[in-house]
Formats: structure tokens, sequence, C-alpha cells
């Protein structure tokens, strides 16, 4: 976030900033041929087209089949598909371009922009699209997007011209990027996250890269920071603690590559669960007469993760994870969640003394880590990657067709999700470990994710659950020894011989009358100091509120109660917390069981 002034971003509005949210002219195409020719083009008459809200799932705005699976493809039964470049077989035309099952939805939104923005660069952010879209502004492409959970960001200032702009967008429900977000969990499409202008002041920080850097002493530390640049005449930098107290300030000249390198901090508290305590970064951008151009403020924390003889240690305590796994979620409007019910999420954390979340399995909204720093909750960020159904056929390991894999056609595709996911989310405190996605084999490429992880950032740990399946990647891929569902004595059996620390990314699988007998395994972290715990699948059950036609009450239905094939059903109700956030009588287990390493 970056606003005008200090005085502006204490209100949290910036001035740079304007949501696109609301209603969009909107037309469901069953299939890509029935996409209205030109609909991008200025002149095209859209008073045909209906209106969408954004941001909203196509299927839950009634324009398609609602569908849950879990392992298979949505297409599995109905459709012969491979992914392109295994088996012998290249790239498939058509595959997905041209399917007569590959619905389209073609938006569009007419803006203007604000008087003082006429002379800025304005950039346009999509939060959040599912599967790919191609971009247009006032009839011209702008751009094609992918990797439906991490913020897509186009220059819409070559195209955009005084008073009104139009803005056009195709959102396919499937690509080649559906081979690789095989989740358990609906499958939605279209706009479901934010979209908004940004428009980049004459001084503008293009990107921040802090390094808060503690020491073994857990009371000094260094301050590094990066950032790039564009325009300014000088830049103050500002450590606040978290009363608001300056600790340093700095004024340099600008530069486009502009770095500061250890910069001593002393009588620090350093960041935990117990004690999440942030300071915070802040950049002024200056003018020649030293006026206010841009400020960005940026909340850090101090601390410090190390191994040692196969324990993971957070600021010299033995950590342990109490965590779950979650899922974005709401029974009203599906992966489309606001502040409401996130700060809610949080707040029974802590009720019920989980202290670490998995983002099963792709990045979660932005705010939702700030959250996780405000609150203490440690986070494994994962890349958006699955390819389930690529190497598991009806239970059994089966990689023919597996991607990434190996193969060297998706390597660049898994690393730049890899790099987005740590662009997006270097600087928050709360990320301990960056995990490399869900359930997708192991191969050469994965191994790639992990080696860039590695180069570029070693205040955390990397971590990957599928070297279990293919074991000649194990001292390449992951820091972690990752297992699923594992039992107490599958886990003591290998504690008792470590290569790694231990970790369970997925166990007590709360369905139905569930978490029997998680004592067991509380008893060996317990026992075991290079035992980290893990994360309970899952936190919440994937349901959605529906208007039952006899009775007229709201009731929830489930996967395979919206006539959904092919479909795992009721599958979709694994978590700790009903659908409409209720606790489970399990939660009461989970808050006793995990009260023994919390406070």
């Amino acid at each position: 976030m970056y606003f005008a002034s200090a005085v502006e971003a204490k209100t949290q509005q910036s001035s740079f900033k304007q949501l696109l949210n609301g209603s969009w002219q909107f037309h469901f195409a069953e299939n890509p041929q029935a996409q209205p020719a030109d609909f991008y083009q200025p002149t095209f008459d859209d008073s045909q087209f209906d209106s969408i809200q954004v941001p909203q799932h196509i299927e839950l705005a009634n324009y398609a089949q609602i569908q849950y699976v879990n392992t298979q493809y949505p297409w599995d039964g109905r459709r012969f598909r491979r992914p392109a470049y295994t088996l012998d077989r290249g790239l498939q035309p058509g595959c997905f371009s041209q399917a007569p099952d590959n619905a389209v939805g073609c938006y569009r939104k007419v803006f203007s922009l604000p008087e003082a923005w006429a002379e800025l660069n304005v950039h346009i952010q999509f939060a959040g699209v599912e599967r790919a879209m191609y971009l247009w502004c006032n009839g011209h492409f702008v751009g094609y997007a992918e990797d439906s959970f991490t913020p897509s960001e186009f220059d819409l200032t070559p195209y955009l011209q005084k008073g009104d702009n139009v803005l056009a967008a195709a959102v396919y429900r499937q690509s080649t990027a559906s081979f690789i977000e095989d989740q358990d969990f609906f499958r939605f499409f279209g706009i479901f996250r934010d979209v908004c202008l940004l428009a980049q002041p004459k001084g503008h920080v293009q990107d921040l890269a802090v390094v808060a850097i503690l020491n073994e002493d857990l009371r000094t530390g260094d301050l590094d920071l990066k950032a790039k640049l564009t325009g300014g005449s000088a830049v103050k930098v500002c450590l606040q603690d978290a009363s608001g107290r300056p600790l340093f300030t700095q004024v340099k000249p600008a530069s486009a590559e502009f770095v500061l390198k250890s910069l001593p901090v002393t009588q620090l508290h350093p960041w935990s669960h117990e004690e999440p305590y942030l300071y915070t970064v802040t950049l002024t951008i200056l003018d020649d007469d030293h006026n206010e151009i841009e400020y960005v403020p940026q909340k850090i924390g101090f601390r410090r993760l190390t191994v040692a003889d196969n324990v993971v240690f957070l600021n010299n305590q033995r950590l342990i994870l109490t965590g779950v796994n979650r899922h974005e979620w709401s029974a009203n409007s599906g992966r489309v969640i606001g502040m409401a019910e996130m700060k809610a999420d949080i707040k029974t954390f802590l009720a019920h003394h989980i202290n670490a979340v998995r983002t099963c399995h792709y990045p979660d909204q932005l705010l939702w880590y700030q959250l996780c720093d405000e609150a203490g909750i440690y986070v494994m960020a994962e890349v958006n990657l699955e390819s389930h159904g690529s190497w598991q056929k009806r239970s059994a390991v089966e990689p023919s067709y597996n991607v990434p894999g190996s193969v060297p056609q998706w390597r660049e595709a898994v690393l730049d999700r890899a790099r987005t996911n740590y662009e997006t989310l270097k600087n928050h405190p709360s990320i301990l470990f960056w995990s490399l996605g869900n359930e997708s084999f192991a191969g050469e490429d994965i191994a790639g994710m992990n080696d860039y992880y590695k180069q570029v950032d070693n205040t955390r740990l990397v971590h990957y659950e599928g070297v279990v399946h293919a074991r000649e990647y194990e001292a390449r891929i992951s820091d972690l020894e990752s297992r699923m569902y594992a039992s107490p004595a599958e886990v003591a059996a290998y504690l008792r011989q470590p290569k790694k620390p231990f970790l369970l990314c997925e166990y007590m699988h709360d369905m139905g009358n569930s978490l029997g007998g998680m004592h067991e395994y509380m008893d060996l972290i317990e026992k075991y100091p290079n035992f980290l715990g893990g994360f309970i699948w899952d936190f919440i059950d994937q349901a959605l509120w529906v208007t039952d036609p006899i009775s007229g009450n709201q009731a929830l239905r489930y996967g395979g109660d919206f006539d959904d094939r092919p479909s795992d059903y009721a599958f979709s109700a694994d978590g700790l917390m009903f659908a409409d956030r209720t606790p489970k009588p399990a939660m009461q287990e989970v808050a006793h069981e995990y009260a023994r390493f919390t406070d």
C-alpha cells in the first residue's frame, strides 16, 4: 500500500487507489464459439448484456454449474485430456481455448479517472481471477493472466483517454493452468477478488524488500532494505516501534536501486505468537523542495528461525505448530470473503490455541497475511499448485503424465508461481515457510522451485510433502520431512531416526464425528523435539447456503447436492467449523490438546 502522505495513511484510504468493484456488464457464453465478436470494442452495443457483481463467482450468479471435486479433474469421465508435452504428445491445439465445454464470461466496465491522475501512470490490479483472463482497454489488447490466486497487474497508461474508458475481460473456465490448479475445492470461475486502479505518483516505490535480522542475543539486530524507485529527489527512511516512536531516521538521495544495509537496531522486541510485536518502516519520497510525493508504510517483525539437530527453533525456543489448513470460504459467497470473515477466523484461532495456518493450497487475500502478522499466527505460504489428478488414479500412484514433473515446458509456469508468491509476500514476518504447492508428486521442476527459494530467502524454510512418493529428490526438495495422515506409529518410527525436522502438513482429517485419538500425536510432540507438530485438515466445511425448494428454508448444501457430476460429494465437509462458522464438537478437543503447547 502507498499513500500521498503520512496523514492519508492513517485513514488507510489511498488517493492513488480506485476500486472498480460493483456492477459490470456481463455476457455468459457456454463455449468460446458463443463469445460475442468484438465485445471488447468501445463501440460494441452491450445493451443486451446482463449485469454481474464483481467480485463474484460466475456459478453463484446462476450462470454455470456448481461443481465440487477433490483429486479428479472436473471434466473426467466426459472428455479425454492429457497435459501438454506429456506421454510424448505436444501441445494439443484447441484443448481448452476452443473446447465446447469451456465456458467464457465476458465482462465490460466503463470508468473515468480522477482529474488528479491526468499526468500519472495508471495500472489495474486484479487480485484474483479464475481461471484465465484476456484483458482489453478501449479496444486495445492489454495482456493475459493465469495463476488464479495471485494478483495480476497491467499498465493501462498507453491506452487511457480523457472521459470514459472501456475495460473488457474474457474469463475462461479452463486453461492449461487447470492441470496444476486441481485443489480439493469447489470449481468456480470468474473475477472473485477486488479489482482496482492504481495511480503511480511521479516519485514511486515500485518494489520494497525489508529483511529484519534478529541476532542470537534476541535484543539486537540489523535491518536490510532494498527498494526500486522511479523519480523523486530524496528518500526519508524511518523505523518506528509499536507505539510510533521513531528509532532512527535517514534521508538519502533517491536512486533507481535504493539500498540500506545492516542498519543496527537495539533493545528489540522479537516477534512471535506469544508477542506479535510489529515495527513500522516508512519510506517517504520527497521532491526537490522536500515536499511529500509518496508515503509507504510497511509493518515488519524481528524474528530468528534456525534449525539444529533436526529441531526447528524460533527465537531460540523450540517451535511447535498447533495448526490448521484453511481454505478461504463463505457459505454465502464461496471464495469471495471479506474482512469480517477473516477477522472471525483469527478470533477462532486464538480462542482455540491454534497458532499456525497453512494456506491450502494457494495464496490467500493479501489482508489475511497482515492479520496473521498482527495476531502472531505462523503461516505456511503455499504456491498455487496442485496436480493431483495427473499422478494419482483410483488411489494408485501412477505419474505417467504428471505435471509439472520434469517436463521442461512446464518448468517456467511453476517457477513463475514461486516467484510471484515470494515477491508478493516477502515482507510478512508471520510467514515461516514457503510451500512448493500440494500433492503434485515431484520432479526437476519442483526441485527448481526449491532452488529458487533457497537463492532469494535465507530467513525461512522450504516445505514440500510430495517427495514421499519420489525419494530420489529427498536431498533436493524440502527442509522438512512432511507427511499426510501418517499414523502415530509411523510418526514415531521416523522420529527415532530422523533425517530432517518432521511435520504433518495434514492430519486428523476432520470429517463427520472425527478427531478421536488426537492425544496420541500430542504425546509424540512432547516426547520428540524434532516433531514440529502439524496442520489439521481442515478448518471449515465447504458448503453453500441455498433455499430448499420444498420447505423454503435456508439449508447448507455440499458437493453432489447441485447435480454436479463428476463429484466427490460430502468430502467437502471436513472442517472443524461448519460452513456457517459454527464450531463442531471436535473443536473442543482441538482446544484441549493444543492448549498443552500454547498460552
